[in-house]
């Protein structure tokens, strides 16, 4: 029987949008040129308390077994939890040349309470398609397609849970794409440690991995082949020729990294979930620079609802919150903030609602700003 090999598409899903979203491609150097800053600050600055992430599982199947428990979807968040957080309990597998770099992320994970408009929700949503398999191609995270919808993505890790094909068993978009397609797709046979959860991929780590690059760290190796000249970025992670497999042995050597080798047991390698342990202290760095910048509306509440708003001569700060708002966020330049809701801004307004007509916005169209309308422009 062949080895089953970790496969995981975020680095396709990266170049793919690098080379079609010129705005993603602005966003993602200033995201670096950020996390730079970041690094530079150090540790302890970045990563100022332990900040936890709410999340919604989007549970999209064609199979009664592809429906699974909650039970399963609840052991991956214990092991989100505990593997950002140091507690795993293989940690102490971590060779002891490296335990030292081996840190707490400072970063967790909850399955939201809330949805965006204030209900009660248990953090999971449950979709039937009629497709067999999903790809990279972002098909699960599009109810037009198929899959479920997502949550705000600005406000919530929208994590998709679905049946695979081509042996993938994850991906993830990197900060700085498109909220519409924003999260991380999990196989759901290497999703937790229960349940369908299959060997030997069933210890939760794929999610581990993939969340890493919604956190913006690269695959450990810097994605160059065998080249010994790629980057994850992160000082403290031994260069490496290229991704291990399987259950590597210690040291594994390349790239002249003796006598210590590569770094395999990091969560970003592609070793067997066994195989894995740990985040460095220049992960956790970088992944808290994205708490505090692409990702920070995670922990900020959408502002307060000032009541029903609509055409006006007279200036109010809520409309011109408004007006910045649709301006900056959502691409109309030529929009006048100042304050005053008149035609152009009604106009703008209506246009924003016929575009989300869908769940979860399904906004009336009469070009006012109602509850649902607000939390839309602000989520």
């Amino acid at each position: 029987m062949a080895e089953l090999r970790r496969r995981c598409a975020a680095s396709d899903v990266h170049r793919v949008l690098l080379n079609t979203d010129p705005e993603y491609a602005r966003n993602r150097s200033e995201i670096e040129d950020f996390t730079d800053v970041e690094a530079a600050r150090g540790f302890a600055a970045a990563v100022p308390k332990v900040r936890t992430v709410n999340t919604v599982v989007h549970v999209v199947y064609k199979t009664p077994q592809q429906n699974i428990s909650e039970a399963q979807i609840k052991s991956q968040i214990r092991i989100l939890n505990e593997d950002y957080a140091k507690q795993n309990a293989d940690a102490s597998k971590v060779p002891a040349v490296f335990q030292p770099l081996h840190a707490d992320t400072q970063v967790q994970f909850r399955l939201a309470t809330k949805d965006i408009f204030g209900n009660k929700s248990n953090g999971i949503t449950r979709t039937k398609t009629a497709k067999s398999s999903f790809s990279f191609n972002d098909a699960v995270k599009s109810s037009e397609k198929g899959g479920a919808d997502p949550w705000p993505a600005h406000r919530y890790l929208n994590i998709w849970v679905c049946n695979l094909g081509g042996g993938l068993l994850g991906y993830a978009q990197f900060p700085g794409g498109p909220g519409a397609t924003d999260g991380v797709v999990i196989l759901n046979t290497a999703f937790g440690d229960t349940g369908t959860a299959t060997d030997p991929f069933d210890l939760g780590r794929t999610t581990t991995h993939e969340v890493g690059h919604w956190l913006n760290l690269f695959h450990i190796w810097g994605d160059d082949g065998t080249g010994c000249n790629g980057s994850d970025n992160c000082a403290d992670t031994p260069n490496q020729a290229s991704e291990n497999f399987g259950k590597p042995t210690f040291p594994h050597i390349s790239c002249k990294n003796g006598p210590n080798g590569d770094l395999f047991m990091d969560y970003m390698d592609y070793t067997d979930d066994d195989s894995m342990f740990m985040f460095t202290a220049g992960q956790a760095t970088r992944m808290n620079a994205t708490l505090n910048g692409p990702r920070k509306l995670l922990f900020q509440a959408v502002p307060k609802f000032p009541g029903n708003l609509g055409p006006s001569k007279t200036k109010k700060p809520a409309v011109k919150k408004i007006q910045v708002e649709l301006r900056d966020r959502f691409k109309h330049p030529d929009l006048k903030a100042d304050g005053v809701y008149g035609a152009q801004t009604e106009q703008i307004v209506r246009a924003f609602q016929e575009k989300r007509q869908d769940d979860p916005w399904k906004l009336p169209v009469n070009g006012k700003v109602g509850k649902r309308t607000w939390i839309a422009i602000f989520a």
